[in-house]
């Protein structure tokens, strides 16, 4: 049965009431969406049209960067909008779709960061059997798996919301929708969706870690036998990749994986995992590739060549 009760739209508190710091907060979002789109985008558009980057590992990337592409539009462009109005208003089926986007995203994210470690472990672990292994119907898959468990972990946390009769007050102290705040608005025991949200996603990020963990783990030990500059190389790739999973999981891990409360400080946490983290892959995960800051040189003397002409 469909969410009922006297709640039809939620009026979100934003980060501040004040319009001075409101506009000082549009201008920073706005430069820090444009470089989001900007970066991800250079990166897809560079790993599609270079034929040197069509190895797995920028396969991934490249997909990567499309979902932080899709996982930070899913909240910034709204944010900066409510920046211009006093009144911050979003209709009920639009919170709820707001949030099957936001864990659509954010668990094929995870999931894909997932994959990325083992592809590592894959390449640097058993590098003579690596083409046979992560060949391009199996990448595929993988991806197509981290997609699929997106959907199914982004259905079963709205099927849970979408239940419950929302009875108010109507107004979150968030600036977008997400379980924990609207699991407030509820007028029913929410004990139970509680404790299912709590192992949704909480089942999600253990499982993932402990992959991530292992991965990590088997690839730091082999890495001894390794001469300075394989080692150095290998070293170089994985410090990207666990930044860029630090810098996701653990705001994640603390706002998901916590007893469904609100707390003043999730506002700030969840600007980490829903814009600065988007906006910091490119620079940890490509523009520190050598080979992908080449692969962007030629493309931009190819685009400036055809402009000429």
């Amino acid at each position: 049965m469909a969410a009922t009760g006297n709640v039809t739209e939620i009026i979100f508190l934003g980060f501040s009431q004040n319009e001075n710091v409101q506009k000082a907060l549009c201008v920073m979002f706005l430069l820090m969406y444009a470089a989001v789109l900007l970066g991800n985008g250079f990166i897809v558009v560079t790993i599609v049209a270079s034929k040197g980057l069509a190895s797995p590992m920028y396969f991934f990337l490249g997909f990567l960067s499309l979902v932080e592409l899709c996982y930070c539009s899913v909240t910034a462009p709204r944010l900066i909008l409510d920046s211009f109005i006093q009144r911050r208003v979003i209709s009920l089926h639009g919170c709820i779709t707001q949030i099957f986007f936001l864990h659509f995203f954010g668990g094929t994210e995870i999931f894909l960061l997932t994959v990325m470690a083992y592809d590592r472990y894959v390449a640097i672990c058993k590098p003579l059997h690596y083409v046979t292994v992560m060949n391009r119907r199996a990448c595929g898959l993988l991806v197509g798996a981290a997609w699929g468990g997106g959907l199914l972990h982004s259905a079963g946390q709205t099927v849970l919301i979408f239940q419950l009769p929302l009875c108010g007050p109507n107004v979150i102290d968030h600036y977008f929708c997400d379980v924990h705040p609207v699991l407030k608005l509820a007028c029913s025991d929410t004990f139970l969706p509680s404790l299912l949200i709590i192992l949704n996603g909480g089942s999600i990020s253990v499982v993932s870690f402990a992959v991530l963990l292992a991965s990590y783990t088997v690839i730091l030990r082999s890495l001894r036998s390794r001469t300075s500059a394989g080692r150095r190389k290998a070293l170089s790739t994985c410090a990207s990749h666990l930044a860029v999973v630090g810098l996701f999981f653990i705001p994640c891990s603390f706002v998901y994986m916590r007893p469904c409360v609100s707390l003043p400080v999730d506002k700030i946490v969840a600007v980490f995992y829903t814009v600065v983290t988007p906006l910091l892959n490119p620079v940890i995960y490509s523009f520190r590739n050598a080979e992908v800051k080449d692969a962007m040189r030629r493309l931009t003397r190819r685009k400036a060549v055809w402009g000429e002409k």
